[in-house]
């Protein structure tokens, strides 16, 4: 039997293999950050929502306006969820997110929703983290390869249910801001982009780690909404992740969630992206 152990004679040269990037993002339509940055120096603030430590709220941003995502008491992540406002079945895709823009998200990226709509639903305009780049660990902010902590999870590990898991905060939030059924509620819930988290995976095992988000007081991250959004936004039970999340013990701070609209005519001839222009026939006969 051969040793799976064991390297090949041509090991080395498989190994060296050029890699090919799966998604190049030449031809993806890029943003007009210009106009964006513009369009933001006049816009005025037109609504807010502080979300309390180990609770989520949820929030609506028309296309065209600013959101930003605050960081105000201490060092304390979150996880975000975005729907079309007008349509839940369209609602954020972290994975071909991943796809098209890497394992972390910054300025000039976007947040791109489900098919068969597959379009921006925001764009990253601003970060004051942009500084921290990657660690020596591999950890940078803004991920989306994380999901979010769950009950479904922590019991599974622990033979204990917690009902404050960002998923289950997510889910009051869905639930209250819709009027559905807390079962409906935790079906709409999906995986985030998790706002400070500092994440990366270990070189040794490949395993998922999270570290102490660099996050402080003053902190933001800020997006421009290019469709009508529902939102909804938890402050993780961790913290600022420095040891465990799901956590009775950890110190936990609220987030600020601000929306900004810009001046009339700011945005020039800007109009929201429609949905994606694939003819649905995924090669079956009409």
């Amino acid at each position: 039997m051969t040793d799976p152990l064991s390297p090949p004679e041509d090991a080395a040269a498989r190994r060296a293999v050029t890699p090919v990037l799966c998604y190049p993002s030449g031809t993806l339509p890029a943003p007009d950050m210009t106009l964006y940055q513009q369009a933001r120096l006049g816009a005025e603030k037109v609504a807010e929502h502080l979300i309390a430590p180990r609770d989520a709220a949820s929030f609506t941003v028309p296309a065209g306006q600013f959101f930003r995502i605050s960081c105000v008491e201490g060092p304390q992540v979150g996880d975000l969820n975005l729907w079309a406002a007008a349509d839940h079945a369209e609602r954020f895709y972290s994975g071909k997110t991943r796809a098209l823009h890497g394992t972390h998200l910054g300025t000039g990226d976007r947040m791109w929703s489900c098919f068969p709509y597959l379009r921006p639903m925001a764009t990253v305009v601003d970060d004051t983290l942009a500084w921290y780049g990657t660690d020596t660990f591999g950890g940078r902010v803004h991920d989306v390869i994380g999901t979010r902590c769950d009950p479904y999870t922590q019991q599974l590990l622990t033979g204990k249910g917690y009902d404050f898991c960002c998923h289950s905060n997510l889910t009051r939030a869905y639930a209250t801001a819709t009027g559905c059924s807390v079962t409906e509620a935790s079906a709409q819930v999906h995986d985030v982009l998790n706002v400070f988290m500092c994440r990366g995976f270990t070189r040794d095992t490949g395993q998922y780690f999270m570290k102490a988000s660099p996050v402080r007081p003053g902190d933001y991250l800020e997006l421009f909404a290019e469709i009508d959004l529902l939102g909804a936004l938890s402050a993780c039970p961790g913290g600022d992740c420095s040891s465990e999340h799901s956590s009775d013990t950890a110190a936990c701070y609220p987030l600020l969630v601000e929306v900004f609209a810009p001046q009339a005519g700011a945005l020039g001839t800007w109009r929201s992206p429609s949905g994606n222009g694939y003819c649905g026939g995924h090669g079956l006969p009409g």
